[in-house]
């Protein structure tokens, strides 16, 4: 079961910058950069959920891929649930297309696993079990 939304991925070119940008001209603060991958991220913690900025550190990296094809923008929506191997199996038994049939960890030790954006109207779908 999905109870909330964890956070919004945001694909960006330059994690600093984009901080920055958030802070300035929003007033809203940013967690210390953090590397995971090929990937460098940090967090804005707002009510509720959180956005994540996320710059990929290779130039052919999914984040890089990501941007070349579509832009900066959303990249993916996190919905937190309960039991993600449970949520992965009820959703692969309905035909839903799935990225990762088995979550892995994050940064953060917590379990995710990606929803394809073919069986979810083009938008990247992460469960994450905190």
């Amino acid at each position: 079961m999905i109870k909330k939304i964890s956070h919004i991925g945001l694909a960006v070119g330059n994690l600093k910058e984009a901080s920055a940008f958030f802070q300035e001209n929003f007033g809203l603060p940013f967690t210390d950069q953090e590397n995971f991958g090929e990937l460098i991220f940090s967090f804005i913690p707002m009510e509720g959920t959180n956005l994540e900025l996320l710059q990929s550190t290779e130039p052919d990296g999914q984040i890089a891929k990501f941007i070349q094809n579509r832009g900066q923008g959303v990249h993916h929506i996190s919905f937190e649930v309960d039991d993600i191997q449970a949520e992965l199996g009820r959703l692969k038994t309905k035909g839903i297309k799935l990225i990762n049939e088995k979550p892995y960890l994050n940064a953060h030790n917590e379990l995710v696993a990606f929803i394809h954006p073919k069986s979810t109207y083009g938008v990247l779908i992460e469960l994450i079990q905190a």
